[in-house]
């Protein structure tokens, strides 16, 4: 019987509930594995006795960074962790964005701004956020005359020790969204797609809602391919247990990539619940290696 642990984070007022886990536990057991949901910073938890530790809604790992990836390090020493703690690292950073840029994959324009340099702010409709976060935390969309807000946030981001991002805010979210490709074992799960996060003259420092207008989605085969050419430029080709790739369409209506998640994406399995049966093989799959 596998032992599996689902990693996962302890609640709080920043933290959302992960809707599938308690399913997906159910599910592995159901399946023969001895399934629990583990907080991945509980001290007395003894990783080395599961054959297989899936990060699952780690979701306050991006303000908690370094300690996070020193716990995938330790972790990915003593049993199999998915994905790979150097995967994890690769992508905490969402600087990788310009390493698929430079290997050909089509991505939204970036530049990042480190602590202490200069606020250089375009002179269009721009986003900033952290280079490593997630569900919008501290991510707010911007007018050319919202400059000296944005350049307060700039501050604020850098005092915590953030270093930001700054992108165009791509319109064609506003009206074809943001689809979700989702991948599992190396081969698409399902797809999702919603609408836009960020609304204008939201505060950068609001809880926003991550996922809003969530529909099931069949992607195209263009974003298909794209999807594709982003996973296959991942350094040193891992082997990925899951994966979400992150599209929107540029001014020309062309699909390129927002974001790859490789460290805890939300799987949407509430949405796609005929997925969770590909999810749970995948899963035993990579257990029993």
């Amino acid at each position: 019987m596998p032992r599996i642990a689902l990693v996962t984070c302890r609640p709080g007022p920043e933290v959302s509930a992960d809707r599938d886990l308690p399913g997906l536990v159910g599910a592995l057991r159901e399946a023969g594995a001895d399934a629990r949901a583990v907080v991945w910073d509980d001290p007395d938890t003894d990783w080395a006795g599961f054959d297989l530790a899936v990060i699952r809604s780690t979701w306050d790992y991006s303000w908690r960074a370094a300690e996070f990836l020193a716990w995938a390090r330790r972790t990915g020493a003593v049993t199999r962790l998915a994905n790979p703690a150097e995967v994890v690292a690769w992508n905490a950073d969402k600087r990788y964005l310009g390493e698929l840029a430079a290997a050909g994959v089509p991505t939204v324009p970036t530049r990042y701004l480190a602590p202490g340099e200069p606020a250089e702010l375009p002179d269009g409709e721009y986003v900033v956020k952290p280079a490593s976060g997630a569900g919008a935390r501290f991510a707010a969309r911007y007018t050319p005359d919202e400059h000296d807000t944005a350049v307060r946030q700039l501050a604020r981001m850098h005092e915590e020790g953030f270093t930001a991002m700054v992108q165009p805010y791509v319109r064609g979210i506003d009206s074809s969204g943001e689809r979700a490709l989702q991948f599992f074992g190396g081969r698409l799960l399902h797809a999702s797609r919603k609408g836009a996060v960020l609304a204008p003259g939201t505060p950068y420092d609001a809880r926003k809602t991550a996922h809003p207008g969530l529909t099931p989605w069949r992607p195209t085969d263009t974003e298909l391919a794209v999807a594709e050419r982003a996973l296959a430029a991942v350094p040193g080709a891992p082997e990925l247990l899951y994966a979400r790739v992150d599209l929107v369409d540029d001014e020309e209506g062309r699909p390129q990539v927002m974001e790859l998640e490789l460290v805890e994406p939300n799987l949407f399995l509430s949405l796609h619940t005929g997925s969770v049966a590909g999810a749970v093989e995948g899963i035993l799959d990579a257990a029993r290696r």
